[in-house]
Parts: structure tokens; C-alpha cells; sequence
């Protein structure tokens, strides 16, 4: 993988030595320089299939730690385990310790649940209107078509759901409801990961609802375009064309993601008239450098995708490892404050805990702060608290 060169000179994160692993033997990897060369590299479909979903088939690629082969044994189902091929390559031309690697390789800390953490953070399952179609805000719905993912996030605020096969939609159901609810405007279309599904049968799921005369948005979240580009083809785009206006959410992490590949996908969409945007989860030891967020928006801007969201990591069971002060964010806003164009400028949210929405943080929503509680104020004038990890 040829590696794309951040376009400022901030240094990135600083190397780290992994721990270990006191069985290891070191024995070569296998790499993907020979499917890269081969026309089956870029068929998305043999991507998906060829993920790597088992702790044998990721010691063939990478050196795992002991507390990474001790979190397959323990895990269980806890969140199922994915990589592509593309993603993981990526991965393997980055340091053994690089950020991408600890958002997708299993760890032990994420056994470990504090008292401030949830299973369904967000609370969605009690906004749920009917299998699948969560109404919160008052204009707009969430639409969670499915539960697979190409790539499964360690820090999953579904985890719930994803991969469970237990999450149910009610197609039917759901269109009823939207019909029969006017203010409903805007549908945002997510899952686990819409992409994962065949062009025709995601067609099928946007037509409908641009078929209700009221709904005047559709949009899409996905990380697929990141972890998966080759799925951004022609015939995809030409099927999103024929319903404007279409949005679309990607999620993005860090600027090691943003390959030759992803750049294509992104500008892809671009040239086709669909508007793009970030949402970024803050990680710690993932993205918490303040250069590093600074490198990512940059290069984001470069491909043509607006910076539009950091998220505070929500506070999902199993996940303290990875939460940051919410002052680290705040941090990192004022850094990116005048040091760039205000179109790379984000906004810093938290999704308050027990079903307040997106509150941005800021001086005016920020209500009080003391021994690690924040109380913060949404849309609404609805307090909530968040309590740092």
C-alpha cells in the first residue's frame, strides 16, 4: 500500500512498543501484495467475503499480542469480529501498535464495564416506533435496516445489535408509521451498515420512502466507503443519482484511513452530486492528539468531505479504555479553531446518555462540571449528565 502523505507537516502520533506476545514466534506474515495485483482486489463483493473473522485467520497477518488472543478466547460474542482485506492491509502498513488496529482488533479492557456505562447508551430501543425505525427529533427518523458490518468496531455503540441476529425490521410496519406521521421529513438510513446490501435491494428501501410525499431528505451512514471503497462503483452511484437530494455520513478515524483507494471513493460520490460528511468518534489512543484530528480534517477537505461531527465516545459497555476526557475534546476543538478553514472546523457533540440526542459542547451547553460529572443542556433545555470515563 502506498501511503498517502498528510498535507501539513504536524508531526503524527508518537510510536509506541507494543507488549509481546511471550508465545509468539515471530513467523512471517502473509501479506496482500499479490490480490492487490489481481482485478478481484477491487470487486467488492470478493472483499466482503474474504473478510477476516477468526482469531486463526488474523494470526496469519498480524503478530497478536497475549491480550489480544486472550480477548478472542474471552470475548465470546461480545461484538463479532470482522476485517476486509482492504482495512487490514492498511493496518499492516502502519506500526504494530497503530490506531487503527486497537479500533477493530479485540482487547481485554473491553470486558471490563463501568457503572456510568450502558447497553443501549442512546437510548433508541425506548424511541423505537417499530422494529428498526427509531423517531427521537421531531423532523427525522433512523432507519436501522440491519446489523452487518464489514468491519466491526471495538467501540460499537450498537453493540447490542451488530451481528447479533436478533436485531428484527419491520419493513411494513415502518413505512406505515412514516406515512401516517407528516413532520417526519428526513430518514436517515443506517444499521449496522446499509452498504453491506446488494444495489437493488437498497434501491427497493429508497424508492419507498421517496415514494411518501412528505419525506424530502434520505440519507445514508456508513462506514463502508473507509473500510470497504471498492464498493463505491459506478452502477452504486448511478442508483443514487436517480434520487436527489441524498446525503451521505461516513466514519472516519484517522488519517491513516484516507488511502488512494478511499480518496477515489470519496470523490466518486462527489462528482456525482452527493454531499459527503465526517462524523468522527474521539478514541483514546486512537485520535486524542490534537495534531492528529488537526491531519485528519485536512485531508478529509482534500477528498472532499465536510469535517461534520466528533463525537464524545458514547459511554457503551466495555468501552472505558477508549473514552477520553470530555476536556480532551474540548481541546482539540480550540486547536482546530482558527488554525484551519471554519468548512474543517467540526462540531463537538455528546449523545446524552439515556436518549437526549446530540448536545453540542460548548461554553452555552455546558452546564456544570465538577468530581468528572458533566451536566449538560440539550435542544430541548433538558439537562443530562455525563460522567467522564
Amino acid at each position: 500500500m502506498v501511503a498517502v502523505s498528510s498535507p501539513c507537516s504536524n508531526p503524527p502520533l508518537p510510536a509506541c512498543t507494543p507488549v509481546p506476545s511471550s508465545n509468539a514466534s515471530k513467523k512471517p506474515l502473509l501479506t496482500y501484495a499479490a490480490d492487490k495485483a489481481e482485478p478481484h482486489w477491487q470487486d467488492w463483493k470478493w472483499q466482503f467475503r474474504n473478510r477476516v473473522t477468526t482469531l486463526a485467520g488474523i494470526e496469519q497477518y498480524l503478530h497478536l499480542t497475549d491480550d489480544e488472543r486472550a480477548a478472542f478466547a474471552a470475548a465470546g460474542t461480545n461484538i463479532p469480529f470482522a476485517i476486509t482485506p482492504h482495512y487490514l492491509d492498511v493496518i499492516q502498513s502502519t506500526p504494530e501498535c497503530s490506531a487503527l488496529r486497537k479500533t477493530v482488533v479485540p482487547r481485554m479492557a473491553e470486558l471490563t464495564s463501568t457503572a456510568s456505562e450502558m447497553v443501549d447508551p442512546c437510548g433508541e430501543d425506548a424511541d423505537m416506533v417499530a422494529p428498526g425505525l427509531v423517531h427521537r427529533y421531531p423532523d427525522r427518523v433512523l432507519f436501522l435496516v440491519n446489523e452487518t458490518c464489514s468491519v466491526y468496531c471495538r467501540y460499537c455503540t450498537r453493540s447490542r445489535v451488530v451481528g447479533s441476529g436478533q436485531h428484527s425490521v419491520d419493513f411494513d410496519a415502518a413505512y406505515e408509521y412514516l406515512e401516517k406521521t407528516p413532520q417526519v421529513r428526513d430518514v436517515l438510513i443506517s444499521g449496522g451498515d446499509p452498504l453491506v446490501m446488494a444495489d437493488h435491494k437498497l434501491e427497493g428501501i429508497i424508492s419507498r420512502l421517496h415514494s411518501i410525499p412528505h419525506i424530502d431528505l434520505v440519507r445514508i451512514g456508513s462506514k463502508i466507503p473507509v473500510v470497504l471503497p471498492q464498493r463505491i462503483t459506478d452502477d452504486f452511484v448511478a442508483m443514487l443519482k436517480k434520487y436527489p437530494p441524498f446525503y451521505m455520513s461516513i466514519h472516519f478515524l484517522h488519517p491513516d484511513e484516507i488511502t488512494p483507494e478511499v480518496e477515489a471513493a470519496c470523490n466518486k460520490l462527489a462528482d456525482a452530486g452527493i454531499p459527503t460528511f465526517s462524523q468522527t468518534v474521539l478514541l483514546k489512543g486512537v485520535n486524542d492528539d490534537p495534531e492528529v484530528m488537526k491531519a485528519l480534517m485536512l485531508k478529509l477537505l482534500k477528498i472532499r468531505v465536510r469535517p461534520y461531527y466528533i463525537y464524545q465516545c458514547d459511554p457503551v459497555q466495555g468501552t472505558s479504555h477508549f473514552r477520553t476526557q470530555v476536556q480532551t475534546g474540548l481541546d482539540i476543538m480550540q486547536h482546530l479553531r482558527g488554525h484551519m478553514t471554519g468548512y474543517g472546523v467540526p462540531t463537538y457533540v455528546i449523545d446524552a446518555p439515556g436518549g437526549g440526542g446530540k448536545v453540542p459542547i460548548h461554553p452555552e451547553t455546558v452546564v456544570s462540571h465538577a468530581d468528572g460529572t458533566w451536566t449538560i443542556k440539550n435542544f430541548e433545555g433538558n439537562e443530562y449528565q455525563y460522567i467522564d470515563g
